[in-house]
């Protein structure tokens, strides 16, 4: 056994370096790769729905413009602003974590709640404007119209859409929680950001998917 005794600091880690890996460099790029593998599947599911969608649209055109003009513009519009907004608030929450500034990555990270919430609360009024109505599929389905069987197909599409998105947008939310209580700790800094750049690339997600949304369901077939 050798008596040399090892420098003061040379096995010391990062608190929040996992024993699986060799560095935090390491580490953020497994976590990296590991959330975009993430974010391909997620891309292959909404695929499925958006090939689905555009298939009916093809085949049901003028239903589909029917069931666009149900749509709130003015609604829709200012919601994909918010998350425009939200996607401004949280890669600045990023850059902040990078530099270590604590305040200013929990408020950016605030923001980027808040701007979520506003958006939820907003397609709340939009769906129950739709239930009001008699736009929501099923039972409650009480739209009159030569096309009425194929609005509601529009509708079910419309519903399974926003619905998948806003599921993802209340997980986000409940992720922002958790990142704001970790940054007012003071755990991101300059060697170690990479969950809150993780979520960054989450919300982005998040946030490209509802432009796509917002095009297909409120904009397309409005001509007519």
């Amino acid at each position: 056994m050798s008596d040399v005794t090892p420098p003061a600091g040379e096995h010391a880690h990062h608190p929040f370096l996992q024993h699986h890996f060799e560095d935090l460099t390491q580490q953020h790029e497994a976590s990296t790769l590991g959330m975009w593998m993430f974010l391909s599947t997620e891309i292959l599911f909404f695929g499925g729905l958006f090939l689905a969608y555009a298939v009916y649209r093809v085949s049901y055109e003028a239903a589909w413009a029917e069931g666009a003009h149900h749509q709130n513009l003015l609604l829709g519009t200012i919601n994909t602003a918010v998350l425009i907004s939200s996607s401004l608030t949280m890669a600045l929450a990023v850059y902040f974590s990078q530099l270590g500034r604590r305040i200013a990555t929990f408020v950016t990270l605030g923001l980027t709640f808040i701007f979520g919430s506003v958006f939820l609360i907003i397609k709340g009024i939009e769906y129950h404007a739709h239930y009001v109505e008699g736009l929501l599929p099923g039972a409650y389905f009480t739209y009159h119209s030569p096309l009425a069987a194929k609005v509601e197909l529009f509708m079910v599409f419309y519903f399974s859409m926003t619905g998948l998105h806003a599921l993802h947008m209340v997980i986000g939310a409940g992720l922002l929680l958790y990142f704001m209580w970790r940054a007012w700790r003071g755990d991101f800094g300059p060697e170690y950001y990479s969950p809150v750049e993780i979520m960054g690339l989450y919300w982005h997600f998040i946030d490209i998917v509802w432009i796509f949304l917002f095009a297909m369901l409120y904009l397309i077939g409005r001509h007519h």
